[in-house]
């Protein structure tokens, strides 16, 4: 009889993974009703298919990218959202990564949503975090290994983190005078 019920707990529980695996998971992306973005459904973000110089047609992005340094992408995301009315920003490096499919190695990002994606490092809004504490240049556990404190947050200043929309990589060390392709973003709704 205790055989029996072993028998009959591991058919449910293997009928149990069976369901699970066939239900299909969750979307993680949609593309908006006119088409011109993708809303991450999750972070309840908007996306605009095409980046800064790029124009969406209704089937793929056409013109060239436009190549922003720092300063200029970030005045560049304020005037489109006082133009705009839409609160358009430079986005995280943890939201730019989330865009990076892994299923296609060394894609980047799923050309059926971001047609014509620059192949490169984009520019990110995430500031580089002074923390205050004092820099031990001694400490090879340290980042900033070989600087002072002064020096570390002269270096922060001049940096800028951006994000490679082919392999996901985020670097702080990008000089913010680096012409780089810009993908703003927005609140979703």
């Amino acid at each position: 009889m205790k055989t029996w019920r072993r028998v009959l707990c591991a058919v449910t529980a293997c009928l149990a993974l069976a369901s699970m695996a066939a239900a299909p998971a969750e979307p993680r992306f949609a593309v908006s009703e006119d088409g011109d973005y993708i809303i991450d459904l999750k972070a309840r973000l908007a996306w605009p298919r095409c980046v800064e110089g790029m124009v969406w047609n209704g089937k793929t992005c056409t013109g060239q990218p436009q190549l922003f340094d720092h300063t200029q992408a970030a005045a560049h995301a304020l005037a489109r959202w006082k133009a705009e009315g839409a609160r358009w920003r430079l986005p995280h490096t943890t939201e730019l990564q989330r865009l990076v499919d892994k299923s296609l190695p060394g894609q980047g990002l799923d050309p059926a949503l971001f047609p014509q994606a620059p192949r490169q490092w984009h520019w990110s809004g995430t500031a580089n975090i002074n923390t205050g504490g004092k820099v031990n240049p001694y400490s090879y556990d340290n980042v900033q290994q070989g600087r002072t404190a002064e020096n570390a947050n002269r270096m922060g200043f001049l940096h800028g983190w951006a994000v490679n929309l082919v392999t996901g990589e985020a670097r702080n060390d990008v000089t913010k005078r680096t012409p780089l392709p810009l993908r703003l973003v927005r609140p979703a709704f």
